[in-house]
């Protein structure tokens, strides 16, 4: 499946940082990981950590799915807010998934510091606007919802958020303290020649033609006729699942992005918060480290690469009028547009663990608009069970829930 299009800004900004060979050999390894992107790489940190030994394994160049094409937004809201969660899964799960994504930011930050990395990542706060009158009694409720349980979140103004950050035509808005950007491409590329050097094995190019699943293991065979045999496999490869996974567990859906060209002129007031509203569906914004505003939305549900890549230029024009209507003085250029592929659930929460049809794997499959987030929890719930430890968060995020 072909995860994005066109030249995501992070490919084109980094370049190929690393390049691994493609597998050559037969190999044995005790854990199997499938997806080089920001999710197996994180994966991969974890069980290096624990002391497995650990083979990472990608059908393209590392990073260049779709991890070269994320906005690498970091927010620990769900797509599905608060209190309609907690209706729909029950308090607990809806609070403690919350808290989950909010924590995992601050873990993440550790991981970049511990790694010496220079993605870029920034701590910011989060605003999530009304983007029409009729949401504000909905966003209110919200906002209860998360100061109820002790989130440090402040509700602002239509003319507050005017004049703190110079956005036009909102209906007021929550104001979360937890939230943070980072270069998703680089941070991948960096986990991944951080744990190289401390004996992850990763091989790129290397696709898999078929997998025989064993209550003792997985045997691999690659499209270069070699075999790796694992006692554990896990997939990290995130829509790209749904080619082996038959249930009907996600939603593909096509999104748009764009970058300007650096901005010259002081955008303090947007440096460090990042923006999203309820537009359904809605509409996002950030800074990047190198002072460009990133702007993404316009989904619509993911028919194939050649209609998704064709509407590049019509949603292109549609996310310039939209930040035309909230920056009206921001000059903006476009340098970069594309386009990409991710997923959503019926609950807006992740799968993460075993499925029925697959003996000795695990999935680790971060779903939604806060896929990293879901990706560094996944790193605790993938330590726990290679252990045979129960985690209290797995049955929420289990398949066939």
């Amino acid at each position: 499946m072909k995860l994005k299009s066109s030249e995501p800004f992070w490919l084109v900004k980094n370049g190929i940082i690393n390049s691994y060979p493609s597998l050559r050999e037969e190999l044995e390894t005790e854990i199997l990981i499938v997806g080089g992107g920001i999710t197996g790489s994180l994966i991969a940190h974890q069980c290096i950590k624990d002391g497995y030994k650990t083979t990472l394994i990608d059908r393209r160049e590392i990073g260049h799915g779709s991890t070269s094409a994320t906005t690498s937004m970091l927010q620990y809201e769900i797509d599905i807010p608060l209190y309609q969660l907690k209706d729909q899964i029950g308090k607990k799960a809806a609070e403690e998934s919350y808290w989950a994504c909010y924590k995992s930011i601050d873990t993440l930050e550790r991981i970049v510091k511990h790694i010496k990395s220079d993605c870029g990542f920034n701590k910011k706060e989060s605003l999530y606007f009304a983007a029409f009158k009729k949401d504000v009694a909905g966003l209110k409720k919200e906002f209860e919802a998360r100061k109820n349980i002790g989130m440090p979140v402040k509700w602002l103004e239509a003319d507050e958020i005017d004049s703190q950050f110079q956005i036009k035509n909102s209906f007021g808005g929550i104001l979360s303290e937890q939230g943070g950007s980072i270069d998703g491409f680089k941070l991948a590329h960096d986990i991944l020649a951080y744990n190289h050097k401390k004996g992850l094995k990763i091989f790129d190019k290397t696709d898999i033609k078929k997998v025989t699943y064993l209550k003792t293991g997985v045997h691999v065979l690659t499209e270069h006729g070699t075999i790796i045999k694992a006692n554990k496999l896990i997939y990290c490869n995130g829509f790209e699942s749904t080619e082996i996974i038959k249930d009907d567990f996600v939603k593909l859906l096509s999104t748009y992005a764009m970058v300007g060209e650096r901005f010259e002129d002081d955008q303090s007031h947007l440096n460090n918060t990042l923006f999203w509203n309820t537009a359904e569906p809605y509409i996002y914004m950030r800074t990047t480290d190198d002072n460009r505003l990133l702007i993404g939305g316009e989904d619509e549900e993911f028919v194939d690469a050649n209609k998704r890549d064709s509407l590049l230029t019509d949603k292109a024009t549609k996310l310039t009028k939209y930040l035309n209507k909230n920056l009206p003085n921001y000059d903006f250029r476009m340098d970069f547009v594309w386009a990409g592929t991710f997923g959503e659930t019926k609950d807006g929460l992740p799968y993460i663990g075993e499925h029925p049809d697959f003996k000795s794997t695990y999935f680790v499959l971060g779903f939604g608009g806060n896929g990293i987030t879901f990706s560094v929890i996944g790193m605790e719930l993938v330590s726990e069970m290679l252990k045979n430890k129960k985690h209290p968060l797995s049955d929420y995020f289990k398949f066939r829930r």
